[in-house]
C-alpha cells in the first residue's frame, strides 16, 4: 500500500523511505547581515587605473551641477540605512582618524568618494567608525621574496593584448569613462552597479592577458587581482557584525564585480542590489 506524508515546502521525496532533499539554504540562517556594495569611479581621478579619463571628460564633484547630483546619490544610498560603512582604503592610511576630523567639520572639500560618499553617509547616520578594507596582493608579497619569479610571471601582462575581446572590453571602458560628464550621477551609478555592469567588469579580466602562455596569465591574475579582492572580502568579514547589521561598502567598481560574486555565494551575508533601494 502506498503511503503519503506531508513535506516542507521546497523538499522533494526521494524514495519510499521518505528521504527528502533539503534546500541547501535551510542549513544556514535565513536572516543574514546585509551588504550593499556601491561600485564607483574615483572622484579625484588619481590616474592609477589602466583606463585614463581625458581631462575634457573629468567632473568636479564640488561644483554644480555635479555637487547636487552627489547629494542626490547620497540620499539614494542612505535608503539602505547602513550600520557600518567600509571604504577602499588601506588600514595603514588611518582613515578612521580622518573620519573623526570629518565629524568635526574637516575634509568636507576632499573630492574622493571615500569622503564624499563613505564619510558623508557614515556621519549622517552618526556612526563612530569608518572601516578601511583595501588590501595588498599576494603577488606584491611574493615579489619581495622572489622578484625574478614575479617579473617572469607577469611579463607582458599590460592590458595591450591583440585579443579582439580585449579590444571590445577596452572600448566599453573608454566609453564608460565619458559618462559621468554626460549623464546624471545616480543614473550612472545604477548603470555601473547593475548585474550587466558587474559582468562587464568581471569579464574584462577573463580575456586578453588572461590567455598568456597557456596558464601564465591565469596564474598571475589569481595571485594579483583576484587575490586582492578575496583579501578585501576577508577584511569585510573581520568587521564585527550581527544579522541586524547593514554594511555599506564604497569601492572602485572593478572590485565591486568580484565582491558581488563572493558575497552572493557566501552563506554569511545577503547581497543587496543597488537598484533595489
Amino acid at each position: 500500500m502506498l503511503q503519503f506524508s506531508c513535506q516542507n515546502k521546497g523538499e522533494k521525496l526521494l524514495d519510499q523511505d521518505q528521504t527528502v532533499l533539503k534546500p541547501y539554504a535551510s542549513y544556514y540562517p535565513s536572516d543574514k547581515t546585509k551588504v550593499l556594495v556601491v561600485g564607483t569611479f574615483h572622484f579625484s581621478y588619481p590616474g592609477l587605473d589602466y583606463t585614463k579619463t581625458k581631462e575634457s571628460d573629468k567632473i568636479d564633484v564640488l561644483k554644480e551641477p555635479k555637487k547636487s547630483e552627489v547629494t542626490e546619490l547620497v540620499e539614494y544610498i542612505k535608503k539602505f540605512k547602513p550600520t557600518k560603512v567600509a571604504i577602499e582604503a588601506k588600514p595603514s592610511w588611518n582613515m578612521n582618524q580622518s573620519y573623526k576630523e570629518y565629524k568635526k567639520g574637516a575634509h568636507r572639500n576632499v573630492r574622493g568618494e571615500d569622503y564624499q560618499l563613505g564619510m558623508r553617509i557614515a556621519n549622517d547616520f552618526n556612526l563612530d567608525t569608518i572601516y578601511s578594507i583595501d588590501a595588498n596582493t599576494l603577488s606584491s608579497d611574493l615579489s619581495k621574496l622572489n622578484p625574478e619569479f614575479i617579473k617572469e610571471l607577469s611579463k607582458g601582462y599590460d592590458f595591450k593584448s591583440e585579443d579582439p575581446y580585449s579590444k571590445m572590453v577596452q572600448k566599453s571602458f573608454d566609453e564608460d569613462a565619458k559618462m559621468p560628464s554626460k549623464v546624471n550621477l545616480l543614473e550612472y551609478f545604477k548603470h555601473m552597479n547593475s548585474i550587466e555592469g558587474h559582468k562587464n567588469n568581471y569579464g574584462a579580466y577573463l580575456v586578453g592577458d588572461f590567455k598568456l602562455d597557456n596558464n601564465r596569465g591565469v596564474d598571475f591574475l589569481s595571485i594579483w587581482w583576484y587575490n586582492r579582492n578575496l583579501r578585501i572580502f576577508r577584511n569585510i568579514q573581520k568587521i564585527d557584525h550581527t544579522k541586524e547589521d547593514r554594511i555599506l561598502v564604497v569601492i572602485g567598481n572593478g572590485h565591486a564585480s568580484v565582491l558581488r560574486h563572493v558575497i552572493e555565494y557566501s552563506p554569511e551575508y545577503e547581497f543587496v542590489e543597488f537598484n533595489s533601494l
